[in-house]
């Protein structure tokens, strides 16, 4: 991995950070998701309106990389509504890297080295260690199914949007397509479980919406181009220190304690990114 796809990939960390920290304050969680999901789509139709349409298979990965973005959106506004930012997203984020690499290890050509295996897998010690105050100080435990359904959900669309994006050759227009099918998806089944209520918006969730929908689109392009560029273990096991922005956006903006466990846990986080990068 070069210095450029690392870099671009931090970037890419820090805006998913800040793009959750905005749904957490945002007001309704599935409504504000919505939103940002409609956006999102009308960035896609603008980028895919300039480009060729995607070729074959490569509309069954786009369907099921909408199905895997769509329910990771819904698990992660029900958990949110449950926790803290600084203890559902560890737990949303913690155990995906961990699922990728098993299944790139056993099913994809992609080479990683036994080291980089190491700082994976250090890195997954320290994301599950920031989560464990969930059970320790009292917090509710009704978060932890929904961050894990999240946490599944990313494995699935970070594997199939890697594979889907190499067969497809032009991750930019691939990435547009995926928000386009991920509103397609999003739109129904959140109606379903909110009703029509998750379309009433206010001009302020409009506002935070519209800038979570940039930094998301921001984000996962960039985490996409990189899986075309670079293992796609890696990249998801990277994009996992989105965690250390998480935790300091809520200890410093949203006030939530920075306990000991906290501190060692991002110690760890520090110490299997560095294990990637030597």
């Amino acid at each position: 991995m070069t210095t450029t796809v690392f870099l671009s990939i931090m970037a890419a960390a820090l805006l998913h950070a800040s793009w959750n920290a905005i749904i957490k304050i945002g007001g309704n969680k599935m409504t504000i998701m919505f939103v940002m999901t409609l956006v999102q789509a009308g960035f896609g139709l603008v980028v895919a309106s300039g480009r060729p349409l995607p070729h074959g298979e490569v509309w069954l990965w786009l369907l099921g990389s909408g199905m895997f973005h769509s329910f990771y959106k819904i698990f992660l506004s029900y958990a949110y509504e449950q926790g803290d930012l600084s203890r559902v997203y560890p737990i949303a984020r913690g155990a995906a890297p961990m699922v990728v690499m098993g299944v790139g290890a056993l099913y994809l050509s992609d080479v990683v080295s036994g080291r980089e295996y190491i700082g994976i897998a250090v890195l997954g010690i320290g994301i599950l260690m920031m989560a464990q105050g969930v059970f320790s100080n009292g917090e509710s435990r009704r978060l932890v199914p929904f961050a894990l359904g999240s946490a599944m959900s990313t494995a699935g669309y970070s594997v199939v949007d890697g594979l889907g994006a190499r067969v497809m050759g032009d991750a930019v227009s691939y990435v547009a397509w995926l928000f386009i099918f991920d509103a397609l998806v999003f739109t129904p089944v959140s109606m379903a479980l909110k009703g029509t209520a998750v379309l009433r918006a206010s001009p302020r969730v409009w506002v935070y919406g519209s800038f979570a929908a940039a930094g998301s689109y921001g984000a996962y392009a960039i985490a996409v181009w990189a899986m075309t560029v670079a293992p796609i273990a890696l990249v998801a096991a990277l994009r996992e220190t989105s965690i250390l922005f998480a935790v300091l956006i809520g200890w410093v903006i949203f006030k939530e304690p920075m306990t000991r466990g906290k501190v060692l846990a991002v110690i760890m986080i520090v110490a299997g990114v560095i294990l990637m990068r030597i």
